[in-house]
């Protein structure tokens, strides 16, 4: 099976290799990178399911357009939804304070706007992955994970994932940047529940 991947990022590209590790797939994994894909995706859906797609949907019109070989493409959508504030920032987490806001900048917006929630029960959230697979004969294939939380009450430090410097997991009493990576791995990753999801249906087509 080859996979393409419409991706990038070097991180997610290692989980995926991981899981499909754990899986027992026999498969190749390429990325926007190895197609040579560099055109305009707009991402104007409503949700991380719509957006998800869209990203899929343009990757397999160019595939299909200039003859390139997959047998799935898969493509994501994540941010974080804040229970205090509707679900915000939602499909809106990575311009949340404008195109070209720092890190630092997104996350003073968010705590800003969370002030007024000062019980811990009132800064729940959750990181949410939404996963799009669409197969050669136009065949679709949608998951979500989600890693259940709360907002921390200040920046502990910055770097990583946008939000990881303010989102404490369930069960845990420090922020993921704090953590170490094979302890993040112990809690629910939203990213990896939406793979093993996908891959899973995989399998079994």
């Amino acid at each position: 099976m080859k996979i393409l991947y419409g991706t990038s990022n070097k991180g997610k590209l290692a989980e995926i290799n991981r899981i499909i590790r754990l899986e027992g797939l026999h498969t190749d994994v390429i990325t926007l990178k190895d197609i040579h894909f560099n055109e305009e995706i707009i991402e104007n859906g409503k949700t991380f399911e719509e957006n998800s797609m869209i990203k899929a949907e343009a990757i397999k019109k160019f595939c299909d357009k200039n003859g390139i070989d997959y047998e799935i493409i898969i493509t994501d959508d994540a941010g974080l939804c804040v229970d205090f504030l509707d679900g915000r920032p939602g499909v809106y987490s990575a311009r949340y304070a404008g195109e070209n806001a720092t890190q630092e900048q997104i996350l003073n917006k968010l705590l800003e706007e969370m002030k007024d929630a000062k019980e811990e029960e009132q800064r729940t959230c959750a990181f949410v992955c939404v996963l799009s697979g669409i197969l050669k004969d136009g065949t679709k294939i949608v998951k979500r994970g989600e890693t259940k939380g709360r907002i921390a009450y200040q920046i502990s430090k910055l770097g990583g994932l946008t939000y990881n410097p303010v989102f404490i997991p369930n069960g845990f009493d420090k922020t993921v940047i704090e953590m170490e990576d094979e302890e993040f791995q112990k809690v629910h990753n939203h990213r990896m529940a939406a793979i093993e999801a996908l891959l899973s249906e995989i399998k079994n087509i």
